[in-house]
């Protein structure tokens, strides 16, 4: 019998300012029916004669006063002056019950129960419009001399950042040449031929290239690939490392450091084989010391005690990593070698998605002897007042490609903060006939000028190029011929960017002063009065027209290929059988998540729409439907219009158009007296960073409205987004909501 859990959650209010759930006229008992009212000053009620009651038949329970029809007035407390709030009680108010229904979701052993709740309490989190999904990576035109393909195919993990397959050209790719390559990849996928991308090309006159430039706008702030959570470190640095398993351009799961493993009968102890004669190497291809069992648990302590944003997705999972975090011995940790060669995982409990957990980097090994000689140190303690001491801590600083050793296919031999980033193909590499590419460069690229980019690209410096509508770069190539020679539409991806609205704003500029906000502090007070009330985000989230906003970077004809507009990967994961929800609710095998999330939405009266490539929150009628609410609810207790405050780059052409597009299209719908959009210019792409994306912790965010952060999947559940939005610090995407 198939389990059911029903979640019961009590009305919580959606202010730091506000204290009723359901707020009663003033004066008035709650508990009882109000008592008459003498309407005429002049006139006394009169009174029946008394008379002694007769026996009743039945006692009559009192009636309950009815609850008021429509959006009534909040119980709103307003403060003299701005002061920030209490980060859990807002998450409360605004997440509580979505968090509880995730979680309880996650406690779930039937994977497809699990999924069910799991969607349920992601139409909690879309239609509480504290964020709002907005793209995804692919969608857009582009023109490539890069086979298609030939990095792993994955929608989790770090794996599709790995380079060492990739086969490029040295021309672009045409349309016949493109599409016999799909038919290819296809084949082999089905279990036919092999994929050879590099013979087919060569069989149309192509000569593959064996160096590959690219370009990056966020520099490494380390290459202790265990100590970030940011794409921009570990995109560049799980080219020099290897995991446990790895993916192949197939998407097939394959042995990497560990040549087999084998799971237990109750599916919570694994035992991986390490693959014996792998070494780990200097910068400069030195070898340094043999890879070991002992190198993953070193790994694993590490990843622990830098406390990153990478522990959380292990909590609860692996045996004792909760009780580490809480202070506990991490002897008791279920992360140990037995020898060199056998390393022993035990879980908590059963997680079937636990090997497509580890191509991500918390579970990446580091040398441990190298680390030590570094200055490294375990325990968290011990370890926070070592890395502050900057003249014995030494490991893993990006300005020094010497402070770490690397097992994997290239080696790190340049780093440049604001020029360049240089690998070099490791020839010891254990699968070196696996590596396509002698070199991988990053040239720094902060987008200002991506006609000269363009330009580059055509001229054979850079593989790849993007045409945009707002750059120019689409016009160059229609007028060039480039476009319909060889422009395609790329593939849509898993990684889903949003915006967040920022529940409780902690800092109004940069610590240079820069990126200063212009609000007033009663203007302070009411914008974050209203963003804590529902029906305001919804109005602002309901009259964001997605579709310009992309179109001017995308251009006109694709304005809705790229947008996105739930969470998760709408076919993220699918019911592998009949399913029912605790209110009695079949869901039929083969129904897909976002089909089960649109399903509850819809349960709740929400306009949004998921699908992907449609804009699918933006909806006039609804917004403006919304601001009455709002109105009704928010009451004298803030002035209009509301201000929100929204960062731009002004040095990209792109983010300032986008920028624009996005107060014109809130105004225009929602109407200037009532909402103003403060366009804030990041004269740096450093400030416009450190304002939401790079901003340490939810006080840090300098915003109202912030959409330049994303999230990709790390594992094959959809719990590695809807983890990221749980509260009290366990989720690391609540920052972009001014929490924790």
């Amino acid at each position: 019998m198939r389990k059911i859990v029903a979640i019961l959650v009590a009305c919580l209010m959606v202010l730091p300012f506000i204290t009723a759930c359901n707020p009663q006229p003033a004066n008035v008992d709650a508990t009882n029916p109000p008592i008459e009212v003498v309407t005429d000053p002049t006139k006394a009620p009169e009174v029946e004669e008394t008379k002694a009651p007769e026996e009743p038949e039945a006692t009559e329970e009192p009636a309950e006063p009815a609850e008021p029809e429509g959006p009534q007035p909040l119980d709103i407390v307003r403060p003299e002056t701005y002061t920030r709030g209490d980060d859990e009680e807002i998450y409360e108010a605004a997440l509580g019950e979505y968090s509880a229904l995730l979680l309880a979701a996650e406690q779930e052993q039937d994977v497809n129960v699990r999924f069910v709740m799991m969607a349920k309490a992601e139409a909690l989190l879309l239609d509480s419009a504290v964020m709002i999904p907005t793209t995804t990576k692919g969608g857009l035109y582009q023109i490539s001399r890069i086979a298609y393909r030939t990095v792993p195919y994955v929608q989790w993990g770090n794996d599709d950042d790995r380079l060492k397959g990739l086969v490029i050209s040295d021309a672009f790719i045409d349309h016949a040449e493109r599409e016999e390559l799909i038919a290819a990849w296809q084949t082999a996928v089905a279990g036919g031929a092999a994929y050879d991308p590099a013979a087919i090309l060569e069989g149309k006159g192509h000569t593959i290239q064996k160096d590959y430039v690219t370009t990056f706008s966020t520099a490494p702030v380390t290459i202790d690939w265990l100590n970030t959570s940011s794409q921009s470190d570990t995109e560049v640095t799980v080219n020099t490392v290897d995991g446990l398993v790895e993916y192949n351009n197939l998407s097939q799961m394959m042995p990497a450091l560990a040549e087999s493993w084998d799971i237990s009968e109750d599916g919570l102890t694994y035992t991986f084989h390490i693959r014996q004669g792998v070494k780990w190497y200097t910068s400069e291809g030195t070898e340094y010391a043999p890879v070991t069992a002992n190198d993953f648990v070193a790994g694993f302590h590490h990843m622990m005690d830098a406390k990153a944003g990478l522990e959380w997705l292990v909590e609860g999972v692996v045996k004792g990593a909760s009780e580490y975090m809480a202070g506990g011995s991490f002897d008791e940790v279920g992360y140990q070698a037995a020898d060199d060669n056998t390393l022993v995982v035990t879980l908590e409990k059963p997680t079937p998605y636990f090997l497509t957990m580890l191509t991500y980097s918390c579970f990446l090994p580091i040398c441990e002897p190298f680390y030590l000689a570094k200055g490294g140190v375990y325990g968290a303690d011990e370890y926070a007042a070592a890395f502050a001491d900057t003249n014995k801590y030494t490991y893993g600083k990006s300005e020094d490609v010497a402070s770490q050793v690397y097992c994997g296919p290239f080696l790190l031999q340049k780093l440049q903060k604001d020029s360049e980033i240089y690998l070099v193909k490791n020839p010891n590499y254990y699968k070196v006939d696996e590596v396509k590419l002698d070199s991988i460069k990053f040239v720094y690229d902060a987008g200002e000028n991506p006609l000269a980019y363009y330009e580059d690209a055509v001229k054979g410096i850079y593989a790849a190029a993007g045409l945009r509508e707002s750059t120019g770069t689409l016009a160059k190539a229609k007028e060039d011929g480039n476009f319909d020679k060889y422009g395609y539409v790329t593939d849509t991806e898993s990684t889903t960017y949003f915006g967040g609205l920022n529940l409780n704003r902690g800092t109004f500029q940069l610590e240079s002063g820069a990126c200063a906000s212009p609000k007033t502090d009663a203007q302070r007070i009411d914008t974050t009065i209203a963003l804590n009330v529902k029906s305001f985000r919804q109005a602002l989230q309901f009259a964001f027209d997605k579709g310009t906003y992309n179109a001017v970077s995308a251009g006109e004809d694709l304005k809705y290929t790229s947008l996105r507009n739930m969470y998760t990967h709408p076919e993220f994961v699918q019911l592998s059988e009949d399913t029912t929800d605790a209110d009695g609710k079949t869901f039929a095998a083969g129904t897909m998540y976002g089909e089960m999330v649109q399903y509850y939405l819809e349960q709740m009266g929400s306009p949004i729409k998921v699908a992907d490539q449609i804009d699918g929150w933006y909806n006039p009628e609804a917004a403006k439907a919304a601001l009455e609410r709002a109105k009704i609810e928010l009451g004298d207790n803030v002035s209009w219009p509301i201000y929100i405050d929204v960062v731009y780059y002004s040095a990209s052409d792109a983010n300032t158009a986008q920028a624009n597009a996005y107060k014109k299209v809130v105004e225009d719908t929602l109407g200037a007296e009532n909402v103003v959009i403060n366009l804030i210019e990041a004269t740096t792409s450093q400030d416009y960073y450190a304002c939401g994306y790079r901003a340490s912790n939810g006080e840090a965010g300098n915003f109202d409205m912030f959409y330049g952060s994303g999230w990709g999947p790390d594992y094959g559940d959809p719990s590695t987004y809807l983890d990221t939005f749980l509260g009290e610090g366990a989720g690391y995407m609540t920052k972009v909501i001014g929490l924790f």
